[in-house]
């Protein structure tokens, strides 16, 4: 598969569940933030860390709704809050809400839920 970033087993694990769910649209990894961001159309949707965390650019309207789920909180960069529609996730061990968190980011202007 074209495009893929070398990284751990676990990283591409994950990185692999979230291309099955953004499904047929063209996906690149890029090395960003320490991490693998995956671009659709263009655009950072999810990045994968080492932590097996998720940075997730969401929808404006939808921020404060989805920061109140309680995997989430605001991404910081630093001590900086990225502000308004960057979440930082948790995952579980089972990636059991991998998909809702894909399927948000998908929502953003641009994209289209798989």
């Amino acid at each position: 598969m074209a495009d893929r970033v070398a990284v751990m087993p676990e990283v591409r694990e994950i990185l692999d569940e979230a291309r099955t769910i953004i499904g047929d649209r063209a996906v690149r990894e890029i090395s960003m933030f320490g991490a693998v961001a995956l671009m659709v159309d263009d655009s950072m949707a999810v990045t994968v860390f080492k932590s097996e965390s998720l940075l997730v650019r969401v929808r404006d309207d939808e921020d404060a709704a989805l920061l109140a789920e309680p995997d989430a909180e605001r991404s910081h960069m630093g001590e900086r809050s990225m502000g308004l529609s960057w979440l930082r996730v948790t995952l579980d061990p089972e990636h059991s809400r991998l998909q809702f968190w894909v399927q948000a980011a998908l929502r953003r202007p641009g994209k289209s839920a798989a």
